[in-house]
């Protein structure tokens, strides 16, 4: 894998995550030898501190900071929801065209990393904004109810962020997220393995704008969409 560096300071710099890579190492995982936090060191020759998360199967926006004082400050961003992230995602179904789901989520736990966790712990506030930007029909009964297939491109705005947040959220509307092992549906994600040679999650961080930490200024950045977003989007005759 290699990375591509969207923004970087003498404070900052942000990566657009490839799907499949973890951001850093973990004993869950000790057969992986590629880690998005080491590449990036070994890329730009410094040390970086992490400051938020993004799923391993998740492609997109991945910030880190350069010193123990700016990662503080961004992590303490991330934590009071200050700063604005923009997925992109290709969900299973016909969308709402706009819809906000304020839809509480009890916390996902790992058998092994979280079993000294509260199981009972209550369900946390979780929001979501959803905006569908684009729907397509396709001649193919994915499911033996339907003699055809729909699906929709839509931009998903997290106000909270929980894990897995949004992939949990598409999945209680009926719409889940094309690629989802997790939370999605068996026989479209294999029909997009088989039809399209679309084995990933369908879940790009395409967009982060914050208030830099330390001049304030309004930071935008912006990830471009991999391969295999691009074939799917230039088949469907979509634009993100």
């Amino acid at each position: 894998m290699s990375l591509q560096i969207l923004y970087r300071d003498e404070h900052l710099v942000a990566i657009n995550k490839p799907a499949g890579l973890l951001v850093h190492r973990s004993w869950l995982d000790k057969g992986e030898t590629q880690f998005a936090m080491q590449m990036t060191r070994d890329l730009i020759g410094q040390h970086v501190y992490t400051v938020h998360r993004l799923d391993r199967p998740t492609s997109g926006i991945l910030l880190f900071a350069l010193d123990p004082e700016t990662a503080r400050h961004l992590t303490d961003a991330f934590a009071s929801h200050r700063m604005q992230k923009e997925y992109l995602a290709l969900v299973r179904g016909w969308a709402p065209l706009q819809q906000f789901l304020d839809y509480p989520l009890k916390e996902e736990l790992d058998r092994i990393a979280d079993k000294f966790a509260d199981p009972d712990k209550p369900a946390q506030p979780a929001k979501t904004h959803i905006r569908c930007i684009a729907r397509i029909e396709l001649p193919f009964a994915v499911s033996p109810k339907h003699p055809s297939s729909r699906y929709s491109l839509v931009k998903l705005l997290p106000l909270t962020g929980r894990k897995h947040q949004l992939r949990r959220h598409l999945a209680h509307l009926r719409h889940p997220i094309v690629g989802d092992t997790s939370h999605g549906d068996g026989r479209h994600n294999r029909f997009f393995r088989e039809q399209f040679e679309c084995a990933r999650l369908m879940l790009h961080h395409q967009r982060l704008s914050f208030r830099h930490p330390h001049s304030n200024e309004l930071i935008i950045i912006d990830a471009p969409l991999d391969d295999s977003w691009n074939l799917r989007l230039n088949e469907f005759g979509w634009s993100a």
